[in-house]
């Protein structure tokens, strides 16, 4: 039986050892070090040249996914497995695209995390049920065009008052180039009105808050 070497990486001194005490246990899984962020896990993969690193995404110094990103770019056959608890469409993506083969959550139970960093290790991608919906219904939901910066500065002004012939004078636009922009903002959130427009823009982080 081949031993998976492994790399655990996470700032929070009990929650690796934890984990390294776990994975040590296991006959088949040889822990070859230890790191508490991203420059020190860079440093130990290229001293210790594990198969797997276990890789939390919140730390000092450098998160993993930038070392996640450096790891992929560098040592190409050493697989990053995340494990964090933090599950936002933005951290997995963000993971993902920075080269990680798994994404696990901590709260998956330590015998599956145990398969799961044997999994990473053939060379399999591991993603905790969650996480998996999470990717499954992005990928799913069609991508929504963004508003273009000319149409944002249009409906800055709405959000500012302005009517629409005042708007076109402050831009050096024609009233009906103002009309186009806002159906096609309107078009791009699903709104039909300029109120919700406003609104769901300054949700949204498109536009700053009113009083900002």
């Amino acid at each position: 039986m081949s031993t998976v070497r492994v790399l655990v990486v996470d700032d929070h001194p009990v929650v690796r050892g934890g984990v390294v005490g776990w994975l040590a246990a296991q006959p088949d899984i040889d822990v070859v070090a230890e790191a508490s962020d991203g420059l020190e896990a860079i440093a130990a993969v290229a001293e210790h040249a594990p198969d797997v690193v276990l890789m939390d995404l919140r730390m000092p110094r450098m998160d993993g996914v930038a070392a996640t990103g450096r790891i992929a770019a560098a040592h190409p056959a050493v697989r990053v497995l995340v494990l964090t608890t933090y599950d936002t469409d933005a951290d997995i993506v963000r993971a993902v695209e920075a080269g990680a083969t798994g994404y696990l959550l901590k709260d998956t139970p330590l015998a599956q995390l145990a398969d799961a960093v044997r999994a990473a290790a053939r060379g399999e991608t591991v993603l905790a049920p969650p996480v998996a919906a999470r990717l499954v219904s992005r990928m799913r939901t069609p991508a929504v065009e963004a508003p273009t910066a000319r149409e944002l500065e249009v409906l800055a002004g709405v959000a500012r008052g302005l009517t629409n012939a005042d708007i076109g004078r402050e831009l050096f636009i024609g009233e009906a180039t103002v009309k186009t922009h806002l159906l096609r903002v309107f078009a791009k959130l699903g709104v039909d009105d300029r109120t919700r427009a406003v609104m769901l823009a300054v949700e949204r982080g498109l536009l700053p808050p009113p009083g900002a």
